[in-house]
């Protein structure tokens, strides 16, 4: 790389992305920076992120298993109220001790110079931090995203919660009122009414998780109104209040009626924005978007030394899909490779119970495509385990395209997240459907649903009157015997 430059590589931010790519570049011999504006590394994820929300999902399932104590042959047991605190310093210490992987210590033992402090471009190779001019040969922008908070009359003056504070509040809301019916509006929604306030989501769509097929989100929305959580679908939120006892008024509209839903705390969950302002992208001549920056399929910007992971890029606000483009990014700005990001088989997950999981085309996807051949479906239902664990609501749904090959796998059921990585390797993997019907699997797993499934996508070969007429004639087989 330049060496009139002071660094080989800088990176701005400090979460999945910038992590991945500051230690590969140092572990190579390169000179980096990693910048960080926060007073930690580790990012939204690790801080107020996947981390402290599956972590308190977890602590939500354990005392939603209290309450279903009969349903497992055992005796009632009492759940006494939740002390927040309690749960809140569980997060932290999960946190800590993640976070020391993610140590500017660690990051220095690499070879990387780890510094803290608001980076700001003043060209396309030089950013100023705390008042010094600091020049590098590459750059990789991965500074994140933050919540997006909607110019909701009364919003800002009522006061709100959004991911940042939600984990560290000193006492469980009694109420709570979510703005939102993406995963973390659904994965919050459930856990806070496991540990005890009533939970209302204000959803502008006509269902919840609108990303994801109808049939799968249909299974979580049930659970979530069976537990007592309320959905107040297609609606639009017109103001918010806030009354001296310090209780939440959302004022909405919903087919042509006005409404009013109160609650002690208000927790916004409408999607994310890029973290870009600030950055002075305009004095680099780095082009940017609505969503985030403007980036090729190198994860370039429109300064081609300059690239882009992470949240920053608008689209796939997963920290697998940080990771995975930190490795490509890293791959163009340090080894130079022209290596392309692809998002065919990225797998997601919402965590709420039951689970549910996608890796490649929904149907919805497909049939837009105009690829779809068929799906095939097989319900949890009839699977072994999901019985001895009462988890058996969902299904794994295969998705075809015309030619019968698998081009996604939509999961909606216990443990769906972990059964969903089998199929991602499958699916990067090109495994045929014989394979997957072929394999062996311990017994009794939930993951044995997913190879009926593939069993049931070779039925109408296998078992097809020209297989029954070919064999009839080599092994001279009589067909089927008289019928009940």
């Amino acid at each position: 790389m330049g060496t009139h430059y002071e660094y080989d590589l800088l990176v701005l931010g400090g979460g999945a992305a910038g992590l991945t790519v500051a230690a590969g570049a140092a572990r190579l011999g390169v000179k980096t920076l990693l910048v960080e504006r926060e007073a930690r590394l580790g990012g939204d994820c690790l801080h107020f992120g996947c981390v402290p929300s599956k972590t308190l999902l977890a602590t939500a399932h354990a005392r939603s298993l209290l309450a279903r104590a009969r349903d497992f042959g055992l005796p009632e047991v009492p759940a006494p109220p939740v002390d927040f605190a309690a749960v809140r310093r569980r997060i932290e210490t999960v946190i800590a001790a993640i976070q020391e992987h993610d140590s500017p210590e660690r990051f220095a033992r690499l070879g990387a110079d780890v510094r803290f402090g608001e980076a700001r471009f003043c060209d396309d190779h030089t950013v100023i931090l705390d008042g010094r001019r600091i020049s590098a040969d590459r750059i990789v922008v991965a500074t994140g995203s933050s919540a997006a908070v909607p110019a909701i009359p009364g919003l800002a003056e009522a006061g709100y919660l959004t991911n940042r504070e939600i984990f560290s509040l000193e006492a469980l809301p009694e109420s709570l009122v979510i703005l939102g019916g993406g995963a973390v509006a659904v994965e919050m929604g459930q856990a806070f009414s496991r540990l005890g306030s009533r939970v209302t989501l204000v959803q502008r769509s006509a269902r919840l998780l609108t990303r994801e097929d109808p049939d799968l989100s249909a299974v979580v929305a049930a659970r979530l109104a069976a537990e007592g959580v309320e959905a107040r679908l297609g609606a639009t939120v017109t103001a918010v209040s806030r009354a001296p006892d310090g209780t939440r008024a959302v004022a909405l509209t919903r087919d042509g009626r006005r409404e009013t839903v109160s609650g002690a705390e208000i927790l916004v969950a409408l999607g994310r924005t890029a973290n870009l302002d600030g950055l002075g992208l305009d004095a680099a001549g780095v082009a940017r978007t609505k969503k985030g920056l403007a980036l090729d399929a190198r994860l370039r910007t429109s300064r081609p030394h300059i690239f882009g992971a992470g949240d920053v890029t608008g689209e796939h606000l997963f920290t697998h899909a940080a990771g995975y483009e930190g490795g490509v990014a890293l791959a163009g700005a340090v080894l130079r490779l022209p290596r392309r990001a692809d998002y065919r088989h990225l797998p997601r997950c919402v965590y709420t119970e039951p689970q549910l999981a996608v890796v490649g085309a929904t149907e919805a996807e497909a049939r837009a495509r105009g690829i779809l051949g068929d799906v095939v479906v097989e319900p949890f239902s009839g699977n072994d385990r999901a019985r001895a664990e009462g988890e058996d609501a969902g299904f794994v749904k295969l998705v075809r395209d015309r030619k019968g090959r698998l081009v996604g796998v939509g999961i909606v059921g216990p443990a769906a997240g972990e059964l969903a990585a089998a199929w991602a390797v499958a699916l990067a993997g090109k495994v045929g459907w014989g394979r997957l019907a072929g394999a062996v699997l311990p017994y009794p797993t939930l993951a044995e649903t997913g190879k009926r499934a593939a069993g049931r996508g070779l039925e109408a070969k296998l078992f097809s009157p020209f297989v029954r007429r070919v064999l009839g004639l080599l092994c001279g087989y009589r067909g089927r015997g008289p019928q009940p």
